[in-house]
């Protein structure tokens, strides 16, 4: 039976442009929530959001490829060289002579999931057609208007910038896009398609499009302070937009120890249901099936679990049917077992929130270091759950980390220690 581990991490995300700075200022609760400056928010409701800080794509892509590609492409292939870069795939260099272990990566494959893809181009370019400034007739929109946008531009972009030409899929799943998309390298790979995968999530929703699109459908928190995300308190309201790209090198075990490779740890399950129930109410036996599916996969039971990284956006309805579904599936466990949600800080990234929180959760076990959520003055009663609002250190063997999406889409990935013999 093949085994599949974490071999390198990528990410740009609101707290940090790379991942260890990212992980290392989470894990001491530090937050990158704050009022959004992509826009003039000021007429709106809606004012937080989790912007990138001073991120210079210039770094991994030319100026060229900067004006063609939509920002969530720019963070995802930032991310996924930093990925590749981790895992020893390739060298550190100048972007434009980036020398790679062709032989490996030639054979790899790349998925990549995004929930709104190229929105802010969208948005941009139908400004543009639509202003003052311009007749419908007389408008030049972008060339790169349709391919840049689309869904799948992020993985294909990364396979020719990593020189992958394997299976290349991008996925749209909502808020489960990058979960499912490491779910679904993890299938590849353990049905010998594969030895490497690289997968995560990416996205650039900062734009008023999608903040008073969420916002009117009653998603987005009203609270015009940083501490606006606030997963299972009792005055939550609603999420925080957010913005980012989390990217794994996802291998074959035995190829990763041939190489020498470093490993982070192992993906043991994966489970992946729908609702069937309402395009934005979560339905808890979804959840809870979509858990057991992923234990089933994994070769274990509740009793197993150590940590739970949760879904977690701090909507009303979401938190309190998350803290339900962890008590249908632990029972008297979810009393006991440590819960924490990255969200508080981060905001919602979307796609990008479910890859990042899985690269958190692989941390947690590798560091023995369970993050806090931040931003919780008083938890409601209906998440009586053992919710770790200090950093906490644990000895954790085996991990879950949820996402849950629009359109009752779930996903679900079981992490283990490398050196586990559970």
């Amino acid at each position: 039976m093949k085994r599949i581990v974490i071999t390198g991490i990528g990410a740009v995300t609101p707290i940090g442009n790379n991942f260890l700075d990212s992980w290392s200022l989470l894990k001491n609760g530090i937050s990158g929530i704050d009022r959004i400056t992509r826009f003039d928010a000021s007429d709106l409701q809606w004012k937080m959001a989790g912007e990138v800080k001073k991120f210079d794509p210039e770094l991994f892509l030319s100026k060229k490829d900067v004006l063609k590609h939509d920002l969530f492409v720019q963070y995802a292939v930032s991310a996924s060289i930093m990925a590749a870069q981790d895992a020893g795939l390739l060298q550190k260099s100048e972007v434009e002579n980036q020398k790679s272990k062709k032989e490996l990566l030639d054979t790899a494959g790349v998925i990549i999931g995004s929930s709104r893809g190229g929105i802010s181009t969208i948005e941009r370019e139908l400004h543009k057609l639509y202003s003052s400034r311009f007749t419908i007739h007389g408008s030049r929109l972008s060339s790169y208007l349709m391919p840049s946008t689309t869904i799948s531009m992020a993985a294909s972009y990364i396979a020719q910038k990593l020189g992958i030409k394997g299976n290349c899929l991008g996925i749209s799943n909502a808020c489960a896009s990058g979960t499912n998309a490491i779910g679904e390298a993890y299938r590849l790979i353990k049905h010998g398609y594969a030895n490497i995968m690289i997968a995560g999530g990416a996205e650039a929703p900062i734009c008023r499009l999608c903040v008073e699109g969420y916002g009117v459908s009653g998603a987005l928190s009203k609270i015009d302070r940083p501490y606006a995300s606030r997963p299972f308190d009792k005055k939550r309201d609603g999420f925080v937009i957010a913005e980012g790209a989390c990217v794994l090198t996802i291998e074959e075990y035995e190829h990763a120890v041939r190489r020498g490779a470093k490993i982070y740890c192992e993906i043991i399950g994966y489970g992946n249901t729908t609702d069937a129930f309402h395009i934005t109410m979560p339905h808890i036996e979804g959840e809870v099936k979509a858990i057991n599916t992923a234990f089933e996969a994994a070769g274990i039971s509740s009793d197993d679990v150590d940590y739970i990284n949760a879904h977690g956006t701090s909507t009303p309805i979401g938190d309190a049917a998350e803290a339900s579904t962890i008590r249908d599936v632990f029972g008297q466990m979810a009393l006991r077992i440590p819960v924490s949600a990255v969200k508080s800080m981060t905001g919602h990234m979307l796609a990008a929130s479910g890859a990042f929180e899985v690269a958190c959760t692989a941390m947690s076990i590798k560091e023995s270091i369970i993050p806090p959520t931040v931003n919780i003055t008083e938890k409601d009663r209906e998440c009586d759950i053992n919710v770790i609002t200090e950093k906490k250190e644990a000895d954790i063997k085996i991990a879950i980390t949820n996402s849950f999406g629009f359109g009752g889409v779930n996903a679900v990935i079981v992490l283990k220690a490398v050196n586990s013999k559970q």
